[in-house]
Formats: structure tokens, sequence, C-alpha cells
């Protein structure tokens, strides 16, 4: 490895790539067209309409689910329900609109409360520790 020049590895490195990537995305393998995909996907993405950018972790005992909110308006307007391990959030931005965010964890019926403060809506809402586990009885036949 000493001996080898750095055009070598970099040759070595690029044939690799060629037959290992299928061929159209082999325009993507120069450092700063990936780039330059990658930010217009995102700038593509942050300009949708009706996309909430939310972020839901798990602590011991709660899920947390973030959402931040363009305008305070929404707030009157949206209405928020949960499942087992789903989030509908309903009318924002647009009145027809409707989002649904898994959960990272099963979560309670009962127990859930929505915060709103610095432009941020965070709904916490109680992990499930019941398991359901049932004991099954196995039973030996002659």
């Amino acid at each position: 490895m000493k001996n080898m020049k750095p055009e070598e590895i970099e040759n070595f490195v690029q044939d690799l790539m060629r037959k290992i990537m299928p061929q159209n995305m082999m325009g993507m393998m120069n450092p700063q067209d990936l780039m330059n995909g990658f930010q217009s996907s995102v700038s593509q993405q942050s300009q949708m309409t009706g996309v909430l950018n939310s972020t839901a972790f798990e602590t011991h005992d709660f899920v947390f689910v973030r959402i931040p909110l363009k305008s305070d308006e929404w707030l009157k307007q949206l209405r928020i329900y949960h499942t087992s391990n789903k989030l509908i959030v309903e009318h924002i931005p647009e009145q027809e609109d409707k989002h649904t965010i898994t959960l990272p964890a099963i979560v309670r019926k009962k127990g859930a409360a929505a915060n709103y403060k610095d432009g941020v809506l965070e709904i916490k809402i109680p992990k499930n520790i019941d398991m359901q586990y049932s004991q099954i009885d196995v039973t030996e036949i002659l």
C-alpha cells in the first residue's frame, strides 16, 4: 500500500464503483454533482405544500412528536388524533390536508398532551409498557 500512488488508488476505486453502481447513478460519482443533486432535492421538498417537518422520538416513558408550525393561526384549525402506533394531524396547512406520522413505540390511549411554544407544537404521549403477553399451556397427548 505504501508504494501505491494516489492516482492508482483513485483509478482503482473508480473502476470498482463502475462495476458495482448502475449506469444511471454514475453521473453522481462526482462529489460536487452529488451535493448539487442533494441540495436541489431538499429545496424541492421544503417548497412542497402540505409537508410537515415533524420529529418523533421516544424516551423511557413517553413518545414525543415535535412539529414546527409556520403560523400561529394553524393552532386554531388543526386537529390531532392518535392510535396505538400513529399520530394523525389534520387541517394544516390546508383544510383538506391529513398527515400520518408513525410513532417509534406503542402508546396508551389516554394521557396525551400538546404544548405550543416558540413556533413548535410538541405532543407528549405516554408509552404503553403492557406487552399483553399470554401464557399458553402445553399438554402432552399420549
